[in-house]
């Protein structure tokens, strides 16, 4: 399995609240957020990992760079508009078979993940799968239309009570839904909602898979609730 990491963001919302670290090197217990990332996917059979960061974060290019992991480590560094456009510069690295993509300030629980990607590895029946939560803490969050068997049937900015999932922003995905991407960016498609909406309307079978919580780190107060829930899965 390749993995990709989106690290790209200035993690502005961070600085208006005081952190002086880039997002990336933000510690949860005395960790930063990409070395935990980096661990968990060298847990669940790594193939590669690929990460894109902007070109200011010349102290998270640096720790990077130092590292000496058993997977390859390929580091784009570049500045983008959005996480979209992160995605595509990044998916240069991840043709030729089955990847899982995330931003650098997902927090979920270890053996969620190890079931989500064992579950995806094991699937010969769908183009992607994506972690869903019924936890909802998010601005904007994007609402997940699902049917009785968990098949995704749409992507929404509202609900109107009856959807019980929002997307946790993680993405496994399969090499079939690249050149929607790349249709997305010819036309001019510049969000990942908007994308995964594309994904349907262009045919692909996804399916989401629950995971009981999911926290993103945007604000200075989401570090100590990611650190509580950390530690309330012995982490």
């Amino acid at each position: 399995m390749n993995y990709a990491i989106i690290a790209a963001g200035e993690g502005s919302r961070l600085v208006k609240d005081g952190i002086e670290q880039p997002k990336p090197l933000v510690r949860l217990n005395g960790k930063p957020l990409i070395d935990r990332l980096i661990d968990i996917f060298l847990k669940n059979d790594a193939g590669s990992i690929n990460i894109i960061v902007n070109e200011e974060m010349e102290m998270v290019q640096e720790h990077l760079r130092k590292k000496d992991l058993k997977a390859p480590l390929n580091l784009i560094v570049k500045s983008t508009p959005s996480s979209m456009h992160s995605f595509f510069e990044i998916s240069r690295l991840l043709g030729g078979g089955k990847f899982c993509l995330t931003t650098v300030d997902t927090i979920f629980r270890e053996d969620e993940f190890s079931g989500f990607i064992r579950s995806f590895m094991a699937d010969e029946d769908h183009d992607g799968m994506m972690a869903v939560t019924g936890f909802i803490d998010d601005e904007k969050p994007l609402y997940v239309a699902v049917d009785d068997k968990m098949e995704i049937t749409g992507f929404l900015d509202g609900s109107d009570g009856s959807e019980k999932y929002i997307s946790g922003g993680i993405y496994c995905l399969s090499d079939s839904a690249l050149p929607i991407l790349d249709q997305c960016m010819e036309n001019g498609i510049a969000r990942m909602r908007n994308y995964q909406r594309e994904l349907i309307r262009n045919g692909l079978k996804l399916k989401a898979y629950p995971f009981g919580k999911i926290v993103d780190v945007d604000h200075a107060g989401d570090i100590e609730k990611a650190e509580q829930f950390l530690l309330s899965c012995g982490k």
